[in-house]
């Protein structure tokens, strides 16, 4: 979020020695003191990316996405948002193609060191639940996780923690079987750097780990490594991103819960996956394009 700042006003009073006096339609009338600065800021962005990842895991089945949102903030730190992407069914969302984040939060700077509290559900609408272990009433897939970061100058580090099923989900075992057990509790962390070179240039780099609970062969690390241009205020990012996620999907060896099919229908609370799939957390380079208004 941006950080809001209040106007302030400066007034100069000049005064002229004569000997002789000034008609008062000839003297300068004095300067309008300007209003001030709202304490409310509302904001929107946009972007085109080739492949959409989410902590270093296909979403879109390595096709392009469209992505965009709003946001609020007021000048105390909270604040409050909305962000949307197309996603593919098969990345865990059986029925559904759309992901929904609310957020809020509280977020303050003093000199080069931040804080950020707050909370975020993501929401699939469409989507069906229950083939994922939660039974015939389980309604739409959907992630609540409360989060807290902290950063200094160009440094951040974030530590977000699920407190409901992740992502529906519940557990499995080393056969890729269902235990039943729930999946709260699985959490990320992630450090992240970006550095502005000057002249619309930049770099960005982050890494992240994922601890799944309950979720045999769920845990992995990701990483990526970026650059990106200011082209009139586009910006335009080619960034590599790589896991070290189980997606082989060669069919041999332990259970591979990041070989994600094409898409998922849930059938009666059954998944029927399309023949066609790939590994989810398999390395790319990602080309963006983005704008914030």
């Amino acid at each position: 979020m941006k950080k809001l700042l209040t106007a302030t006003v400066l007034a100069s009073a000049v005064s002229a020695l004569s000997a002789f006096s000034v008609p008062a339609f000839a003297q300068s009338a004095p300067a309008a003191e300007a209003a001030p600065a709202s304490p409310h800021e509302l904001s929107a962005n946009l972007a085109l990316v080739s492949s959409y990842r989410f902590r270093g895991i296909d979403q879109t089945f390595g096709r392009p996405a469209l992505q965009g949102g709003f946001d609020y903030a007021h000048e105390s730190g909270f604040y409050a948002g909305n962000w949307n992407s197309n996603v593919s069914s098969g990345a865990g969302f059986p029925d559904g193609n759309l992901e929904m984040d609310l957020y809020g939060g509280w977020k303050k700077t003093w000199g080069d060191f931040g804080l950020d509290l707050g909370a975020i559900l993501y929401y699939y609408p469409g989507s069906q639940g229950r083939g994922l272990g939660l039974g015939a009433d389980s309604g739409a897939v959907t992630n609540k996780e409360v989060y807290v970061g902290a950063s200094w100058q160009f440094l951040s580090l974030k530590y977000s923690h699920s407190v409901d099923d992740y992502f529906s989900l519940r557990g499995w075992d080393a056969t890729g079987a269902s235990t039943g057990k729930s999946t709260r509790g699985t959490h990320y962390l992630e450090l992240a750097a970006s550095y502005d070179l000057g002249d619309g240039w930049g770099i960005d780099a982050h890494v992240g780990r994922l601890s799944a609970k309950h979720m045999k062969n769920g845990s992995y690390t990701d990483w990526k490594i970026g650059v990106s241009k200011d082209v009139n205020g586009w910006l335009v990012g080619l960034a590599y991103v790589d896991t070290n996620a189980k997606g082989s999907c060669s069919g041999s060896g332990s259970f591979q819960p990041y070989c994600f099919a094409k898409s998922l229908q849930d059938d009666a609370g059954a998944l029927d996956a399309s023949s066609s799939t790939k590994d989810a957390g398999r390395g790319i380079a990602v080309l963006s394009v983005s704008r914030s208004f």
